[in-house]
């Protein structure tokens, strides 16, 4: 069991990782709209060519395959909920290191999250 959690860790940690790689790239790509076609094919070039996004999406590669790991060694409803740690995950993550401002009422859904994670781990 304890092995089956670091890998959830892990792969909350890399899909974090991931969603942060992927915020870099696109701050580099910049907004995207929608527009005719020869401007859908101009913004798709320029995302999936972006070493960040690439990156970002590698990521999430890396991640399904550790979470399809996860999968055949633990019940889904309790592993599932441990994903919920993405959530409390990332605005801490965004705040450090994109430096994004997180307000008030933001953190205090962190600490739900966490709390509500702690839950669901001593049920059962």
């Amino acid at each position: 069991m304890e092995k089956s959690l670091l890998l959830v860790l892990m792969a909350v940690v890399i899909g974090v990782s991931g969603q942060l790689t992927l915020k870099a790239g696109m701050s580099q790509v910049g907004p995207v709209v929608i527009g005719d076609a020869q401007h859908i094919l101009r913004v798709a070039t320029t995302v999936f060519t972006n070493p960040m996004v690439l990156a970002g999406l590698g990521l999430y590669v890396v991640g399904a395959v550790i979470w399809l790991m996860v999968l055949s060694r633990l019940a889904l409803s309790f592993a599932y909920p441990m994903l919920a740690l993405s959530y409390a995950f990332t605005p801490v993550m965004a705040w450090l290191v994109l430096g994004e401002g997180v307000p008030p009422v933001r953190w205090v859904g962190v600490v739900v999250i966490i709390l509500g994670v702690f839950l669901v781990s001593r049920a059962g």
